[in-house]
């Protein structure tokens, strides 16, 4: 099994591998690149600037890794390393020096339009761009991670100790994050901050966040709390303390000194409500336990009284499933709903706070997986009841109730159960249309957000994160299956 393993997850990691290269390949090599400004309000408010608009394009396209780019002051502060006498004047000779160091170092060297300051691109390959974004898809944080010229004497370091702010945790010195391990009363309770996944910079919605804190995020407005920080001050709130991270010296605030002793002042806030993740996968896990719930009793006595009408009713109601459109179904549920139960037809109505807002889409995501698992246990549970060991279970004097119950479900609970782990990731991904309708900010409705407003590192990071749990959940479906029959042994031939 461990062999089985081993390679299993080596072919995982290579589908996902494929199927992420195969979409950062298409978006960044098939669609028009200035696309991503349709829905920037600021690149159209610098118009009229044609020297800021410039320098905003490129600095859009370096961050999305379309090039490498270097404004004026970076230009002439990198020129400046080998050439010491070049200055930001348009003369002879300085312009003479940034083409050779240009034309030296692989970039291409431009003016902007108006003020006739020089600038220098690099456009990157496909191969590079790919390659960079898997280089640095897993950060590492580490003592020497920070490097302050203005404080050379920090200790580097990691200590275990009962921080007046975070309580019992690892600490960090010389690390981009000062809490490395800590705990608390949030799922899962043990956090750390050594290890990040590293998504790109979102563009243009949620400018300049890192995808991964849009997906995994917070959301909506402050939630302040009081807070009695190192000066002994008590204070209300947003911050969220246990994700400081190392401000530069020189960029240290008068408030911030005052309020740390150290210069791990920048935080995150915390938000009321909970991330994008977070709604799906609340929405998605109680989704499929009703599908489960649902679907399991009513395939079995559908397929006890087979032909009759308890059949005969349960059929009718599948195929209705089936037929309606899913769209029509959400609208028809969504109506029945809100006008008869009073529940909100839209999620912003009252928010992620309470628990009304999850009702409807929770429920409809649940009702719409029912259908394919009646009609496949349904089918299984017939096809065994002509098996030898229910005839046994017969001539013994079992009732057709204990039979279905002890011997053919618990045969049919081992696929059953395998497919679980995929239903819940299904669900939590599919649910673009039942997100949509009811406008709540999950990953569903996300994807095709983001493809509307061309936010290409949503996109990708989406991809690579749907694509990654897809395949592990078939993976742990596997495993999950060895466990309720432990006959079934894992193999590299078939699998079982």
């Amino acid at each position: 099994m461990k062999r089985y393993l081993f390679f299993r997850i080596l072919r995982s990691i290579l589908s996902i591998f494929l199927v992420t290269t195969l979409t950062y390949g298409v978006i960044y090599s098939l669609i028009p690149r200035k696309t991503i400004f349709q829905n920037d309000v600021t690149y159209g408010k610098l118009k009229s600037k044609p020297d800021d608009l410039k320098d905003y394009e490129n600095t859009a396209f370096s961050k999305m890794g379309y090039l490498d780019y270097l404004p004026s002051s970076k230009l002439i502060a990198e020129v400046k390393k080998d050439h010491p006498e070049v200055t930001s004047e348009d003369t002879a000779a300085n312009t003479k020096i940034f083409k050779e160091w240009a034309k030296a170092n692989g970039y291409e060297l431009e003016q902007f339009p108006v003020s006739k300051g020089y600038y220098a691109i690099k456009e990157l390959p496909l191969t590079t761009r790919v390659f960079r974004f898997y280089k640095n898809l897993i950060q590492v944080d580490h003592p020497w991670k920070i490097n302050d010229p203005d404080n050379k004497d920090m200790k580097r370091g990691y200590k275990i100790t009962n921080d007046p702010l975070a309580g019992w945790s690892v600490v960090g010195s010389g690390t981009k994050y000062k809490y490395q391990i800590y705990f608390n009363g949030e799922f899962p309770f043990i956090h750390q901050n050594i290890f990040h996944l590293n998504l790109g910079t979102s563009y243009p919605t949620f400018a300049g966040q890192p995808v991964t804190q849009v997906i995994g995020g917070d959301q909506g407005k402050a939630d302040s709390q009081e807070v009695t920080f190192e000066n002994g001050k008590t204070s209300k709130t947003a911050m969220n303390i246990y994700s400081r991270q190392y401000q530069m010296t020189a960029n240290l605030s008068t408030r911030e000194k005052n309020m740390f002793s150290d210069n791990y002042t920048i935080t995150l806030n915390n938000k009321q409500d909970p991330s994008m993740i977070g709604n799906s996968m609340r929405m998605g896990i109680i989704a499929v336990l009703i599908s489960y719930g649902v679907a399991v009793p009513m395939s079995m006595i559908m397929s006890r009284y087979k032909g009759k009408w308890p059949d005969k009713f349960g059929v009718a109601i599948v195929t209705v499933l089936i037929s309606v459109p899913s769209l029509a179904f959400i609208y028809f549920f969504r109506f029945i709903g809100s006008s008869a139960f009073g529940l909100p037809d839209l999620f912003p109505t009252l928010g992620a706070q309470d628990i009304r807002s999850y009702i409807l889409p929770t429920i409809i995501l649940g009702l719409l997986s029912v259908s394919g698992i009646v009609i496949w246990l349904r089918r299984y549970m017939i096809d065994q009841q002509s098996a030898d060991y229910v005839k046994f279970a017969k001539a013994k004097g079992l009732s057709a109730g204990e039979i279905s119950r002890k011997h053919i479900f618990k045969n049919a609970a081992i696929p059953l159960v395998n497919g679980i782990p995929s239903a819940v990731i299904g669900t939590i991904a599919g649910a673009t249309i039942t997100e949509t309708v009811f406008a709540a900010p999950g990953m569903g409705k996300m994807l095709p957000d983001a493809i509307k407003a061309h936010n290409n590192p949503i996109v990708i990071g989406l991809v690579f994160i749907f694509t990654t749990i897809s395949i592990f959940s078939i993976l742990l479906g596997d495993i999950t299956m060895t466990l309720v029959d432990p006959r079934i042994k894992l193999s590299e031939k078939g699998g079982k």
